[in-house]
């Protein structure tokens, strides 16, 4: 990244590439979103994960429901699930061969995260799987291709993949990673889980280090998966409510895994850690969601915002899908799909990225959302806190 600088900063964010059958369409021109957000000239963007969906081969037309055929380019890498190394290589190699993205990455760096679908459907390090390959050796594949395929600096040691980095005095960007340490997926009104194993211990202990010795004006954290929109696992028991994220879907004090969450803004409160902002991705629509206490069950943090973005080049989803966990306090103040749209292919044009602005001169960081053609669909001004 490069170094210190009082000129104005932008960056991008956005994640879920290639996903439910949705890959690089000649017919519409590939992966768009990339070429919008390039006319943007940020400093950086960040991808917040599901960049291959390794598990979602693909075939070269798929029939949409509201009509119409959508095409894709196919090549033997992306024709089945990935298993091998040489087949996680192969998914990333396929996306490069998308024009836009390209483009996009010669001119922008990109900072990278992973979530499930880098290697399988809401995985975790133990789960089991159908069939001779354990869950540890497509994982292992998974990260290699990731790091060979992407710009990724992991810090020695780390039981993961996360770090940060500073683009000037006013932003540090901290980077979260959800899967390497996660547990099994959980049951809605399960056990309370106070150790946390979302994060895990040695992430979050970094994490707070690293918060209290940044001297940026703005604190932006990245996390894969959303803070309260409740992510459900349709492969755990549906009766019992499975859980893939970390809002566990019951309102009252935090239970399952958010009481990791509630411990660090419990600990950005306490220490008087100022200007943190969320970003996340996942569920495939945009939204901008603010936090307070006065609201919320758990009330030992200071008010905050989040911000959600994607799909870069997937299935549209839709905030119906992810009912709120009200624990922390969440209230939705924009929302890009309150319904299901007549078309979820990209075809629709239901894809959107998020935009960070610091005004060098005041310090004012002015959050945006934008649609598949750069437009601004929502935009707010936060004021740095001191």
């Amino acid at each position: 990244m490069p170094g210190q600088s009082t000129r104005a900063v932008r960056f991008t964010f956005a994640g879920d590439e290639a996903g439910q059958g949705f890959g690089i369409n000649p017919d519409l021109g590939g992966y768009r979103l990339y070429e919008a957000m390039r006319q943007k000239r940020p400093d950086f963007f960040i991808h917040q994960g599901d960049q291959i969906y390794a598990d979602g081969p693909l075939k070269a037309e798929v029939a949409l429901a509201g009509g119409g055929v959508w095409r894709n380019l196919v090549t033997p890498a992306k024709d089945h699930v990935a298993e091998t190394l040489d087949d996680f290589r192969g998914a990333y190699a396929y996306n490069l061969q998308d024009a836009h993205k390209r483009r996009f990455l010669a001119g922008v760096p990109m900072l990278v995260q992973w979530d499930d679908h880098e290697v399988r459907n809401n995985w975790w390090p133990g789960k089991s799987l159908t069939g001779a390959i354990p869950m540890a050796t497509l994982a292992a594949n998974a990260r290699q291709a990731l790091g060979e395929y992407n710009p990724l600096r992991s810090m020695p040691g780390a039981a993961g993949i996360y770090r940060s980095f500073s683009q000037g005095p006013s932003i540090e960007v901290f980077l979260l990673d959800a899967r390497s340490r996660r547990g099994a997926n959980l049951l809605a009104g399960g056990p309370l889980r106070r150790d946390g194993d979302m994060f895990g211990r040695e992430q979050m202990a970094w994490l707070e280090r690293a918060l209290m010795r940044s001297t940026a004006t703005w604190k932006v954290i990245a996390s894969d998966i959303p803070l309260s929109l409740t992510v459900p696992d349709l492969n755990r028991d549906v009766a019992k409510g499975g859980i893939e994220g970390l809002a566990d879907g019951v309102a009252g004090s935090p239970g399952g895994r958010e009481p990791e969450l509630a411990r660090l803004l419990s600990f950005i409160r306490r220490h008087r850690i100022r200007n943190t902002v969320w970003l996340s991705a996942d569920v495939h629509y945009a939204a901008a969601i603010r936090y307070e206490p006065g609201r919320a069950a758990f009330t030992d943090f200071d008010p905050f915002w989040e911000f959600v973005a994607g799909p870069i080049n997937a299935g549209t989803g839709t905030s119906a899908g992810n009912p709120f966990d009200p624990t922390f306090g969440p209230a939705l103040v924009y929302d890009s799909m309150p319904a299901a749209p007549a078309d979820p292919s990209p075809r629709g044009g239901n894809q959107f990225f998020g935009m960070g602005d610091v005004d060098p001169a005041t310090g004012v960081l002015t959050m945006s959302i934008h649609d598949l053609n750069g437009r601004e669909r929502f935009r707010i001004p936060l004021e740095p806190q001191h």
